[in-house]
């Protein structure tokens, strides 16, 4: 499942720059394909090549579960192609993340229940909040706060989900999260240098924390130590590789 969903993140990279190849000559001439790193024909062709693989991996996982697989890669191929022409786009790359939750979950002990939708649907609002101030990285305009309501929904949901004996770690994850999200955002709200680029990278880091929110309660503390250091390592390497 890692291996296939994978693939098809990769994929979906590729696609990105391929269908903005016109808009990133005009303004973003440093990315991939205008300074040169690679051909936009080479682009396509990994693009594709990525999608099929990581549909061609989920199937061996189950026929349901490579059944979303192909709803996930079409979702990935609307987003790439429209998201520089529609106002909804983060809509739909919040989308493709709720999908990877629900598709976890085919191959899980219970398979279909509410963990996996719910938890996919706090993902994906996440992932809207962020989209819509990633926006402005690429057009001019004030930073608007309404988007900024949506990082908080996984928060709500980890209050009405965890009961009993994980309501505890549930709380201490949200606090960590919350911490996370204002140092991400304070100089929207208390003024400063505002660097919409730092804000995205911090807020995108903050998509490990948000698993982690949603299946560390009540489970080992060996999982807990493992999204520790993701956590820390994708901070370490968005100081060489930029994450937008």
């Amino acid at each position: 499942m890692l291996l296939g969903v994978g693939a098809l993140y990769t994929g979906g990279m590729f696609l990105n720059d391929a269908f903005d190849v016109d808009f990133d000559r005009q303004r973003r001439p440093t990315r991939p394909i205008p300074s040169g790193a690679i051909t936009e024909e080479l682009a396509w062709v990994y693009g594709w090549t990525w999608l099929a693989l990581g549909i061609l991996i989920l199937i061996i996982c189950g026929k349901v579960t490579g059944a979303l697989a192909v709803v996930l890669a079409v979702c990935i191929v609307v987003y790439d192609a429209s998201h520089k022409a529609i106002t909804a786009s983060p809509w739909l790359i919040g989308l493709c993340r709720f999908w990877v939750y629900v598709i976890a979950g085919t191959i899980g002990q219970y398979a279909f229940n509410g963990w996996p939708i719910w938890c996919g649907a706090a993902m994906a609002f996440y992932i809207v909040g962020l989209s819509y101030v990633a926006r402005r990285e690429s057009f001019r305009g004030p930073l608007p706060y309404w988007p900024l309501l949506f990082l908080a929904v996984p928060l709500l949901l980890a209050v009405l989900m965890n009961q009993n004996e994980a309501r505890k770690p549930a709380m201490v994850i949200s606090v960590v999260l919350v911490l996370w999200i204002l140092r991400c955002v304070r100089t929207i709200f208390f003024g400063g240098e505002l660097m919409v680029g730092r804000i995205v990278s911090g807020l995108l880091a903050g998509i490990i924390l948000v698993d982690w929110l949603a299946v560390s309660p009540g489970c080992p503390v060996i999982l807990d130590v493992t999204f520790v250091i993701l956590f820390a390592v994708t901070l370490v390497l968005q100081r060489f590789i930029p994450a937008t």
